[in-house]
């Protein structure tokens, strides 16, 4: 990999200037921006959501706590309506949190309710809800109360997504990823096959590939034009966090003491070197979240510290030094106004990037 710009020390916290913070019970688990960007809820292996909403950022009195799941949230992702939330728990329920902390029960079973994702359509009826149990990941309409498919896996899902358009999904597992399409009227899988266990799941956001992240501290990606393989290596540590930036010119991934950025353009990221921003010597990425309009990626690192990068210029803003743990979500509002992060020590941070 090559070298980037190493950042040696740190100016003063954008987040006490802008932002706020609160420490919660329980080691933070996901951080999701509602689609209208009025709220952002924040889970916990406690069970509880947290729902901050966007004119309460810096007030962490107007922060809501749902006690949602009895169990660790394992899943959360922005519901199919402009606000509000679906998450998955231990306690093997799927359900909805409107932004006013109402909470429906969509789905109760006996097995863990282990990954969860959505389409939001230009209608109810173009909407989707997705859920994962084990090997079977389940397909519903916008109101999550009709089941419109049930879609079998070799191995239990790992990773669950929705393509840019609704037309597709797909699932992480063992030995590969599956990919269906949503609306036929006869199921038929397109297998992606490449030995090892796969942990997450992104696709490209003009659907040209799909990539999982891997046990094996490596990414694996197919061309979905011809099914081609390809492998990006080359990680100290196992990539927990990846994602697309806004056009899908760049992945950006966890994994070293840097961000690290895969180039899906001018034929990459095959025989392309990736490029690096915001290097901490010997301190590790541990959540990156791409910026939804600009060319810019947030990232989180092992020690606490949280920063933004500019991929052109290579520039670097930090928001928050270390000393808050592990950070283990994070995530920007539609529109890139906001940004929010939590960590393993159940610290939950916002920054304000919208206005002085």
């Amino acid at each position: 990999m090559s070298e980037a710009g190493t950042i040696s020390g740190l100016g003063p916290e954008l987040l006490g200037t802008r932002g706020a913070e609160t420490r919660v019970d329980g080691f933070v688990t996901h951080a999701v921006a509602s689609r209208d960007g009025l709220t952002v809820a924040v889970a916990t292996a406690e069970g509880d959501l947290y729902l901050i909403p966007r004119d309460g950022l810096r007030d962490p009195t107007q922060w809501q706590r749902i006690e949602a799941h009895d169990g660790a949230v394992l899943d959360l992702c922005a519901d199919t309506g402009p606000d509000g939330f679906l998450s998955g728990g231990e306690d093997s329920r799927l359900l909805r949190t409107a932004s006013d902390g109402t909470v429906t029960e969509l789905h109760r079973g006996r097995r863990w309710v282990d990954r969860v994702a959505s389409f939001a359509g230009k209608s109810a009826k173009d909407s989707v809800v997705a859920f994962s149990t084990g090997k079977q990941a389940e397909l519903r309409d916008a109101a999550g109360k009709t089941t419109l498919k049930v879609l079998e896996h070799p191995s239990t899902v790992t990773g669950l997504v929705f393509d840019a358009k609704g037309k597709r999904i797909a699932a992480s597992h063992y030995n590969g990823a599956s990919m269906w399409f949503v609306q036929a009227k006869v199921d038929t899988v397109r297998g992606l096959a490449w030995k090892g266990s796969h942990i997450g799941v992104a696709i490209h956001p003009g659907g040209d590939a799909l990539v999982t992240s891997m046990q094996e501290n490596d990414l694996h990606g197919w061309r979905l034009s011809d099914g081609h393989n390809m492998r990006m290596s080359g990680y100290p540590r196992q990539v927990a966090s990846i994602g697309f930036s806004r056009n899908g010119r760049w992945l950006a991934t966890s994994g070293a003491d840097a961000i690290v950025l895969w180039p899906f353009f001018g034929g990459g990221p095959m025989g392309k070197a990736p490029t690096e921003l915001a290097r901490l010597p010997g301190v590790f990425c541990s959540r990156v979240a791409p910026h939804p309009v600009e060319d810019v990626i947030a990232a989180g690192f092992e020690n606490g510290i949280v920063l933004i990068a500019e991929i052109a210029s290579e520039r670097v803003l930090p928001l928050c030094g270390p000393g808050r743990g592990k950070v283990s979500a994070l995530c920007f509002t539609p529109q890139g106004g906001a940004l929010v992060f939590g960590t393993e020590d159940g610290v939950i941070g916002t920054v304000d990037l919208s206005a002085p």
